[in-house]
Order: C-alpha cells, then structure tokens, then sequence
C-alpha cells in the first residue's frame, strides 16, 4: 500500500518548492540526499509521533527548476525562506541523509536558534582524505545499487527491473535532471565543504549521527568524526546496514524518534 502523503507547495523566490507531509506532532524538516529515487517512503516510520515534511530540494523530485543555484549557499538561503514560508508554530527538528545531511550541517552551522533537535543519517560533506568516499563518476550504473545497500535487494527495487519501459524512461530524465543540478551545487568544493567542522561546532543543538556499519558509499569510519565535531552529539551505529539504512533497518526510525522524543 502506498504511503499517504499531503502535498503543500510554495513560491520560494519564484521557486515552485513541494513538501511531502505526513504524521502529526512536533514538526521534522526532512532534507533529502544527492537523488531522490529511494523516495520519501520512510517517513511513515515517524509519523506516529511526528509531522515529517519531507521537502524536494530545489531542482531535485517534486519541486520546480532553479537555474539560479550555483553552490550550497544558494540551497541554505531556499531553506531558510521555506522555513519562514512554512511559518511553523515551535522549531522544528531538522534531519538529512547524505547530501541532505552536509545541507543541514550549514543550515544548522548558520542558524541553529531556528532548529530543536539535529540527526545527519550518513552525512556527506567532510571529505576526509583518511575515510574516502567512493567515487560514484567511477561505479558503473548497474553497480549502483550495490553501494547504496548492504542488501542489495533493498536498493533495487528503486530501480528500473526492464519490464516497464515508462518507468524506465522516466527514472532516466529525473536522474538527469537532477544530476544536472547536482553539478551546479558541487562545482564550488566538490561533495562537502573544506571549512564544514566549523559550521558543526557552532551546532549546540542536541545531535545524533546515524550511520550503516557496512555502507559502502560514505564509509561508517567516517561516523565518530562528526561526533567529535559536534560539540553535542551521539553516534546511533546499526550492524548489517548500507547506504539506504532507514531502508534496510526500518526500526532505525524508531531509536530516532525516541532520540528526537527524549
């Protein structure tokens, strides 16, 4: 069964900027990763506790083009007018995956009074020479999704299998789309930002750090250098898990709710 979701839409500086909206409770502003293939699905995992809007970025999913975007600068600043477009009645807690989770890194770096609670699900961003991520320009398409999780069956149902033609050429164009944009937001410093420990040590916020002990994209070696970064955070580690962890291991939604409830 399809998850039910409540489609809100704004003009975020000539920007039509659609937000999937699910749950009821304190409100969780969800930032997506580098794709949005995988869907926002997930969120019905938090939705018994909280309202989770899970928002398309800019040139990404739902939301309109923005030919405008030309680093993350740009995408912080689009965030920080749909928050005041949303107008919410008590912060919200922010959340992002993977690329999603080096967006709310600055965000949060930059405007922490606007957030409660801060969880980065296997962030991107560091760009430690010691922990390396793999290449994604080097991996061959059909390779992808083993990357993406340990279980190779859960990525690929996200995934064109060569019975429907449609979904096939739709997967492509919207990969394309927002592969297009990516570039644009990447052309600065690449996947991350040389300077970002100083946007996590101004995050007093409380902060968990989620992270797949076999993901393969953004290695888990990776995890106790945002804890240490953070001058207030916890590492949520969960065995048998890639890339896609809330995917593989739903009941990882749960010991971030309770964290995000505590």
């Amino acid at each position: 069964m399809a998850v039910a979701f409540e489609t809100l839409e704004f003009d975020i500086d000539g920007v039509k900027t659609v937000v999937k909206a699910i749950g009821s409770g304190k409100p969780i502003l969800f930032l997506h990763g580098a794709s949005t293939l995988e869907g926002f699905d997930f969120a019905e995992g938090l939705a018994d506790r909280f309202r989770v809007l899970a928002a398309s970025h800019p040139g990404w999913g739902y939301s309109g083009d923005a030919p405008h975007i030309a680093g993350m600068a740009d995408m912080v600043l689009h965030y920080l007018n749909l928050l005041d477009a949303l107008d919410l009645a008590e912060k919200p807690h922010l959340m992002g995956f993977s690329m999603g989770g080096w967006m709310a890194s600055e965000l949060a770096g930059l405007a922490r009074e606007r957030f409660d609670k801060v969880v980065l699900v296997a962030p991107a961003g560091l760009n430690d020479p010691a922990h390396p991520a793999t290449n994604l320009g080097a991996l061959a398409p059909q390779d992808l999704p083993g990357y993406l999780a340990h279980d190779v069956t859960v990525a690929l149902r996200y995934f064109p299998d060569g019975t429907d033609i449609v979904f096939a050429e739709t997967f492509g164009a919207d990969r394309a789309r927002e592969g297009e944009t990516l570039g644009r937001l990447l052309a600065p410093f690449g996947m991350g930002h040389p300077n970002l420990r100083r946007f996590l040590a101004r995050i007093t916020n409380p902060a968990l750090v989620v992270w797949g002990t076999e993901d393969r994209l953004l290695p888990a070696s990776q995890a106790p250098l945002w804890v240490e970064a953070l001058p207030d955070a916890r590492l949520l580690l969960v065995e048998d898990a890639g890339h896609f962890v809330m995917q593989e291991k739903p009941e990882t939604l749960t010991r971030i709710g309770d964290f995000l409830a505590g």
